[in-house]
């Protein structure tokens, strides 16, 4: 399976990875210093799940990648319509381009650019980050994936995807209604990391107090309300489903927006909690902790020391 890996940071250099130990033919499309390593070097992978290395294609020009089966689109949801402008020339008549990013709207970005007969949507639910150049450091979050066709068909292109993470290792789901699923994931983010970010600690201390814990659980509970107010049912369970998965966490875990945020860089707010924010006021949905959080880390948006 021949697969393109856009955005060759922590979620695209993981699952790339793992794809391209498999067997797969995966070409990542990246740039900088990480373009300069993976080309010198073998793309390293630490993780809790195994540590790996494997030699991978790697190229800042799409068209030497040419069409593709597969494009895994992983880069910053705030890149999303500048990388989506790369991506013609991977694109062949049923090449399916799936998005592996935080946020329910990156999907109707990629649909304008390149049309819906190419996007499917999905979950990542990873956290792993780049340690260095070429270097890809898988520190929590199962490795999963869950994916889907965005009018829930059961495509070749899918099910030949599914195969492939399975022969990878990579614990896969394929979902015919997909989009509830990034908007439970979208509530479980905004709680983990918000607090994480806001607070500057990991979800060990979130838990250990009774206010930043309740907190974490209104913010869930307001996503959930938005998601009903989108017309996106998600169970009564949803946020205690959440509490517990997040009281199973190592205590010391924390987000990629804390990772981001902690090593100056510019975060995914607006995609997360922007978002939720500018929904809320459309629909008329009380979203008090999602708006503390996003007034909290509006200034480090950008990036800072």
């Amino acid at each position: 399976m021949r697969i393109g890996v856009v955005g060759a940071g922590g979620i695209g250099g993981y699952f790339g990875g793992r794809l391209a130990q498999a067997g797969a033919d995966v070409h990542f499309l990246a740039r900088g210093a990480q373009l300069t390593a993976l080309r010198e070097r073998a793309l390293r992978v630490r993780s809790i799940r195994g540590d790996f290395e494997v030699r991978v294609a790697a190229t800042d020009d799409p068209a030497a990648i040419g069409p593709c089966e597969i494009v895994l689109f992983c880069v910053k949801s705030f890149d999303t319509e500048a990388a989506a402008a790369a991506l013609p020339p991977l694109l062949g008549a049923e090449t399916g381009v799936l998005s592996l990013q935080n946020g329910v709207d990156n999907e109707e970005k990629l649909v304008a650019a390149i049309g819906d007969v190419h996007v499917l949507a999905g979950a990542a639910y990873v956290l792993a980050f780049v340690a260095e150049p070429g270097v890809i450091e898988h520190v929590g979050g199962p490795g999963l994936i869950a994916f889907g066709e965005l009018d829930g068909r059961r495509s070749e292109r899918a099910e030949r995807l599914l195969e492939w993470c399975e022969r990878a290792g990579i614990g896969a789901e394929l979902d015919p209604n997909i989009h509830p699923l990034l908007w439970d994931k979208l509530a479980f983010i905004c709680a983990q990391a918000g607090m994480t970010a806001a607070c500057r600690l990991p979800i060990g201390s979130i838990r250990a107090n009774p206010e930043t814990w309740r907190m974490f659980r209104q913010i869930d509970a307001e996503v959930v309300a938005l998601a009903e107010a989108e017309g996106v049912h998600l169970s009564a369970e949803t946020v205690d489903r959440h509490a517990a998965f997040a009281e199973r966490l190592e205590p010391e875990s924390t987000s990629s927006l804390h990772h981001d945020l902690a090593h100056g860089r510019r975060l995914e707010l607006e995609a997360l909690h922007g978002f939720v924010v500018r929904r809320a006021r459309e629909r008329q949905v009380q979203v008090p902790a999602c708006e503390a959080v996003y007034a909290v880390l509006a200034p480090w948006e950008n990036g800072g020391p």
